[in-house]
């Protein structure tokens, strides 16, 4: 869905995923140095927004997501994944329980692949899901915005900032009301700076939440059955997994940023050795310069030296081997 503010001045489109957004309003860094400030406005009104309604929503979602919600209390949120039979991620979901009714947010047009499958797995249990992406817009506040939120706005707050689900038709007043506006490119850079993985920019077909960090923040590793739950246990009782997310410093003599999937090999073996790896997202930031995430074979040394294609880069560990 085209947002209501890729109308105002200075608005440049996002593409790809983030189509439908502003990718920046024209000064990428000033937008970013305002998240971190505590100020601005992120428009994610192309997300996914579902609802889960009746007696028996959290009882029964608690069966379906790797987090425990079967006494989720109300306002406080939370994150989850949907997994394979085999364990690897197929969903991440951000949501809240208002008293009455589940929130939730998803990537851009993955709506309805989950909803398809959350109604397969309804049975008896006394649930109605809704897709409310046409009904609400999700914007994000930054962590210390001082920015008020109308009493009958459903908030998701966590340590990054405030999420909320606004009617669709609020969303430009809203905005204007409480700017300055930072596009998707700031608050990229912002997530990448917190290690923080996203569906589809960090996970391929075979990614499993252990090669993510996402053990702890989206899977609870002491509650019961759930799709996937044997890989789950397995890797984290008796393995290793195969990949790790790593951070990367890039050399900041390089023009361009390596695209999603470029090849990470070792950088004493040149841009001709043996990929190791690939990068997920690779971003600027206005104090670390670029800056990007990779997913790389656990055996790789946390202290050697890369290279992201023809880019040389320093790595971080965000998940240890």
């Amino acid at each position: 869905m085209k947002s209501p503010l890729l109308s105002l001045p200075g608005a440049v489109p996002a593409e790809g995923t983030d189509e439908g957004v502003a990718a920046h309003y024209g000064e990428l860094f000033r937008e970013q140095r305002a998240l971190a400030e505590g100020a601005g406005l992120v428009d994610l009104s192309h997300r996914g927004v579902v609802t889960v309604t009746g007696d028996d929503r959290l009882s029964w979602l608690h069966l379906l997501l790797t987090q425990h919600v079967s006494e989720l209390p109300a306002g406080r949120a939370t994150e989850a994944l949907v997994l394979s039979a085999n364990g690897h991620i197929e969903h991440a979901v951000y949501l809240v329980d208002d008293g009455a009714t589940v929130w939730l947010h998803t990537e851009p047009g993955k709506q309805q692949e989950l909803i398809a499958y959350l109604e397969s797995m309804k049975f008896f249990y006394r649930v109605e899901v809704a897709d409310r992406t046409a009904d609400f817009a999700v914007v994000h506040l930054p962590a210390g915005s001082v920015a008020e939120v109308p009493a009958s706005v459903v908030v998701r707050e966590t340590p990054h900032g405030r999420d909320l689900f606004l009617p669709r038709g609020d969303l430009e007043p809203y905005a204007k009301e409480n700017g300055p506006l930072a596009g998707i490119w700031a608050y990229e850079a912002l997530r990448v700076e917190g290690h923080r993985p996203r569906l589809g920019f960090e996970t391929d077909h075979r990614t499993i939440p252990h090669e993510l960090g996402w053990i702890g923040t989206a899977v609870h590793l002491q509650k019961g059955c759930y799709r996937g739950q044997e890989t789950v246990a397995r890797v984290h009782n008796l393995g290793k997994p195969p990949r790790r997310l790593v951070f990367l410093h890039l050399d900041g003599s390089d023009v361009h940023l390596p695209p999603h999937g470029t090849p990470v090999r070792l950088a004493a073996d040149g841009p001709e050795g043996r990929q190791l790896g690939f990068v997920t997202t690779a971003v600027r930031h206005h104090e670390l310069g670029p800056i990007a995430l990779a997913l790389v074979k656990r055996n790789v040394p946390v202290n050697a030296p890369l290279l992201a294609g023809q880019t040389a880069a320093s790595q971080e560990v965000v998940v240890e081997p």
